[in-house]
């Protein structure tokens, strides 16, 4: 069952997106592979395409905000397993991902054997978490600030969080609209429902909210 999967691969960099296609087909060599390195185009493949049987999915994509695609994935296809793969290999960053419904979680320079360990593993059903973490780790309680955050990103209809990701890009509802393609009037009502359904008052306090979400860069 397996050998037959449908494996959807979400990066931007394509040199590694390349290699873990490869990766993938070393391990799993009959599985069908997508990709894509856009995360709109991922969205619309999840809309309007057959779900795929998992999501290999970096959290550094542009149009996203950290942790921010995974979260509103999660809330929209539950029954699809995402397994994160990142260069961020801090012990709170993976934490964060599990917390936010990651079934597993590769780092960049994890041996490729890994990844075929960590699908299998997955799709039995088990989060798979690289084997050299330490056995004590300090829970990050980020994880768990960011849980009533996340359910309330959740709870946006998927066009409203697109549009949300395009305020916290700094456009104006002038410009969603055109990209969109719909009235002004409409922006206006996926950013008042927002603001409600986020507990915020203005569109300040809404790019603070989903910034909550972002990936700090590791300091040196």
């Amino acid at each position: 069952m397996l050998l037959l999967m449908n494996i959807l691969i979400v990066d931007d960099h394509p040199l590694f997106r390349h290699a873990l296609i490869q990766a993938v087909r070393y391990s799993l060599p009959q599985a069908q592979i997508q990709e894509t390195a856009a995360v709109n185009e991922f969205y619309e493949r999840l809309d309007n395409g057959p779900e795929p049987d998992l999501v290999l999915l970096d959290l550094n994509l542009p149009g996203a905000s950290g942790f921010s695609a995974l979260v509103h994935v999660r809330a929209q296809y539950p029954s699809i397993p995402i397994i994160v793969v990142s260069a961020h290999e801090e012990v709170s960053i993976i934490q964060r991902a599990i917390a936010h419904g990651a079934m597993g979680y590769i780092p960049k320079s994890a041996h490729p054997s890994h990844i075929g360990e960590a699908i299998r593993q997955v799709l039995e059903g088990e989060i798979w978490l690289p084997p050299n973490l330490p056995a004590n780790m300090n829970f990050d309680p980020r994880a768990a600030d960011e849980t009533a955050l996340a359910e309330r990103i959740q709870s946006l209809t998927p066009q409203q969080f697109r549009v949300l990701m395009m305020v916290a890009e700094g456009l104006l509802n002038k410009q969603i609209a055109y990209e969109l393609d719909v009235s002004e009037a409409t922006i206006k009502a996926h950013v008042t429902a927002i603001f409600r359904k986020l507990g915020v008052q203005n569109r300040t306090q809404a790019v603070l909210a989903i910034s909550a979400l972002n990936i700090e860069e590791k300091k040196m």
